[in-house]
């Protein structure tokens, strides 16, 4: 009987020391989105549930507003001050990027000094390697007016300081003005030859593990495997290029390569548009990475236990539903105000072009 309780409680007690030391994770959101959104907090909130592990929304300025009008040099700035400042991630934490919160995400490892060390890195329908396209505010003459100013001055000092995605336009057929002016992707990839850092590639090779998650069905991402790191060839618009054939890849410029050969790179595709995942392809594709080792400790120390709860939960739990938790493709349009200061730098109002 005696044994039998010290037994118990020795498996209790490692229980304890493992959830205790579980690895919290952050959640980066993309363009036109903010952390107080219900869709945002829910897919937060059912993430942590699925995992086991504390999860924050870290949200940059006033969200929304600032996703699309702030640098992203400066968004991965405020998002390193706020980890530093997180007392719940000093031991490390992990990172679920949405979109254009990716490039974010890895400005604040490559870029951010001081900072706790990020483990595993989750990416959403991220444009690793750029995007060929602006996103499109409709079909109206307004719209067309507007889409054509923007990539005609999208690598003028103006539009790079106050046009988030013009940090990662990366058009083919503009290379060497995309190097010379483009002010956060060419740094962020280690693509300008004089001035690669090799400090940004260990701190980016030193992940645990990258998860690259693409959708097949996204319109919003050109070419969509950019969220893999595939892009265009310079000078050309096809034939789009596996990661493994381009040369940021075959370089190493940013220890992709490295990670990918340590096996520790996840090339994941699934159906849907952009950030279209479902709760099935949630729990088998992100959540195992948000557990982490001493997760996987608690079950092996716990197995006996670990089993009986696992099978309590399966009779509460309800089929999980293939609709999309996030729809990302929603906030790919300008926002009304911006629409406005181009319609009156270009001397039109919206009301006449539609």
């Amino acid at each position: 009987m005696a044994l039998s309780s010290i037994s118990f409680l020795f498996f209790f007690s490692s229980f304890i020391f493992s959830v205790s030391h579980s690895i919290p994770f952050i959640v980066i959101h993309g363009i036109g989105d903010q952390c107080s959104n219900r869709g945002l907090k829910k897919f937060t909130q059912e993430l942590s549930s699925f995992s086991g592990v504390e999860g924050y929304c870290i949200e940059i300025g006033n969200g929304s507003w600032d996703s699309w009008f702030v640098s992203l040099k400066e968004q991965a700035e405020i998002v390193c001050e706020k980890v530093k400042q997180m007392k719940e991630l000093k031991e490390g934490y992990n990172i679920v990027g949405l979109s254009q919160g990716n490039l974010i995400g890895r400005g604040v490892v490559e870029f951010c000094e001081g900072g706790p060390p990020v483990k595993n890195f989750v990416s959403l329908g991220g444009p690793h390697a750029g995007t060929a396209s602006v996103p499109l505010c409709g079909s109206g003459i307004f719209c067309i007016l507007a889409d054509q100013l923007i990539k005609g001055e999208v690598y003028s000092s103006y539009i790079q300081e106050h046009l988030a995605p013009s940090g990662y336009l990366k058009l083919p057929n503009a290379i060497p003005d995309y190097l010379e002016n483009c002010r956060f992707l060419p740094v962020l990839n280690n693509e300008i030859p004089d001035k690669r850092n090799s400090t940004y590639k260990e701190r980016f090779s030193s992940l645990q593990n990258l998860v690259l998650i693409m959708f097949e069905h996204d319109t919003v991402l050109i070419p969509k495997e950019t969220s893999w790191f595939g892009y265009y060839p310079d000078g050309y618009f096809n034939p789009i290029l596996p990661p493994q054939s381009t040369q940021l890849y075959i370089e190493d410029w940013i220890g992709l390569r490295t990670l990918d050969e340590a096996g520790k790179v996840h090339f994941i595709s699934v159906p849907g548009k952009h950030l279209g995942i479902s709760e099935p392809d949630m729990k088998k594709y992100v959540v195992p990475y948000l557990k982490g080792q001493t997760s996987l400790e608690a079950r092996f120390s716990m197995r006996g236990v670990n089993q009986k709860v696992i099978q309590s939960n399966m009779m509460e739990v309800e089929e999980p539903s293939t609709t999309p938790l996030l729809d990302g493709s929603l906030s790919y349009s300008w926002p009304a105000p911006f629409k406005t200061f181009i319609g009156e730098f270009i001397g039109i109002n919206q009301e006449e072009s539609t």
